[in-house]
């Protein structure tokens, strides 16, 4: 398989491919390369986190004091700081890439947010165990979560007094898309919803005394649904497969949609809703390889920061700062802006965000200042300049980060050679000249350099 194509499905399908692993796949066909991805995805390992202090207050409890709620508050306020970072972590270093890069993917399809940790742990692990599954299973898993119940009103919703919310962001976010459904198919479907709730632990519950039994009309369709069953009828809508398809090209291939490509998958999709089915035909098919498919994408902050830790591991010694600059970069983990989830594509770039994207490098790599001495020449008022940066662009990190394992990773490469490894979209004649420029250049400042480009910001 051709090397650029390996980088190109390595970035999509996760986060970068590191020079020794990228010249093993080198010589492996396109299939072998594609059954390695999917089959080290296979297991699905739960991202954990400590939370037996809240576990305790929940456990046997059938009514929680206005006390321990305060407890739980501050609880799962910092235990929520640990989570974002448990899930940062098992981005740089994931057992199953595939389904990590998919359980990213899927938590800014099925948007959803909570102030229980516990609550939104099990949401997060229930992305990743469907991530590549059936459909189907999957749309039902969400909507019986507790941290969905809770953030779209369903625990609200019963037959005395329906609740729209979580029928509605069913079908215009979560399924058909805007436009393909009507008020009527809302109102009833979300008396199919009545009765959905959950325990303290977070377990689901069917509290049939608050559910709607009687018939409604769904699609034209009449009968004694219930949730399941409305999910089901979406389903039967080809436009479900489609408007799932759409989400997938956005994100895996072009922000810009092609109605052909868009199609295929969709037919793939509707067959029988496998989602590992769909995305093998994604990365088995040629136009994913397209040219102007390869480095055209602008990485979201996560798929940045990510990225960097895969080439350079760095672990800040106080975990707020690293949500700090998930919050300056525009995507908190954990944090949605909305229940539409975050837009991308253009919009994870403006003017406070670009300029803080092509200094972070040198921010956290290399003390927050690059240093013209490394270029072999003087800088007198270097200690100055220093100081002068991290106040203009960023507070003063507290990091450790690991060049041996950069250095190791990138032994057998060439200085002038790293950009073959670490940019994905070619070289604007500017930065070119630029690159050309620097003499007596360490492969470490190179290596800062290059992820300070413009062209950096592309996958």
């Amino acid at each position: 398989m051709k090397v650029n194509h390996i980088q190109h499905l390595y970035w999509r399908a996760g986060f970068g491919i590191l020079p020794n692993q990228l010249q093993a796949l080198a010589k492996k066909k396109k299939e072998e390369v594609l059954d390695n991805l999917f089959e080290n995805s296979k297991k699905v390992t739960p991202l954990k986190i400590d939370t037996a202090e809240i576990d305790s207050i929940l456990s046997g409890e059938t009514k929680i004091s206005s006390e321990n709620q305060k407890t739980l508050q501050q609880l799962s306020r910092e235990k929520t700081i640990d989570l974002n970072v448990a899930w940062v972590n098992r981005l740089i270093n994931p057992s199953e890439l595939l389904r990590e890069k998919m359980t990213l993917f899927w938590a800014n399809v099925f948007v959803c947010e909570d102030n229980n940790v516990v609550y939104i742990q099990q949401f997060n692990n229930m992305l990743r165990q469907h991530a590549l599954g059936n459909f189907k299973d999957f749309v039902n898993a969400v909507s019986k979560e507790a941290a969905m119940t809770k953030y779209l009103n369903t625990k609200q919703n019963k037959k005395q007094k329906p609740n729209e919310n979580f029928a509605r962001e069913l079908m215009e976010l979560f399924t058909l898309g805007e436009g393909h459904y009507t008020e009527n198919d809302i109102k009833e479907s979300a008396k199919a919803f009545t009765g959905y709730s959950h325990n303290f632990n977070g377990d689901f519950v069917f509290r049939r005394y608050t559910h709607d039994a009687s018939n409604k009309i769904f699609f034209g369709r009449t009968g004694n649904f219930n949730g399941e069953d409305i999910i089901n009828i979406i389903l039967e809508q080809k436009q479900c497969a489609k408007f799932i398809c759409e989400k997938i090209y956005r994100y895996f291939v072009n922000d810009v949609l092609n109605e052909a490509y868009i199609k295929q998958m969709a037919d793939v999709f509707y067959k029988d809703y496998n989602i590992e089915t769909l995305m093998r035909f994604v990365f088995s098919s040629n136009w994913f390889y397209n040219p102007e498919n390869i480095g055209t994408k602008i990485k979201s902050p996560i798929e940045f920061l990510v990225g960097l830790n895969v080439l350079v591991p760095v672990q800040f010694n106080n975990p707020r700062q690293l949500l700090y600059i998930q919050k300056q970069l525009g995507q908190t983990l954990l944090d949605p802006p909305n229940v539409a989830g975050w837009k991308g594509g253009k919009s994870w770039i403006d003017s406070n965000t670009i300029v803080l994207r092509l200094k972070l490098p040198s921010i956290l790599l290399n003390d927050a200042y690059i240093s013209k001495t490394e270029l072999g020449e003087s800088d007198d008022m270097m200690s100055i300049k220093k100081s002068a940066f991290k106040n203009t662009y960023g507070r003063k990190f507290k990091i450790q980060h690991d060049w041996e394992t950069f250095n190791k990773n990138f032994k057998a490469v060439d200085v002038k050679d790293l950009q073959d490894y670490i940019l994905l979209s070619e070289l604007n004649p500017e930065a070119s000249s630029y690159l050309n420029s620097l003499k007596k250049v360490s492969k470490k400042e190179y290596g800062i350099q290059l992820m300070s480009l413009p062209e950096y910001q592309m996958c």
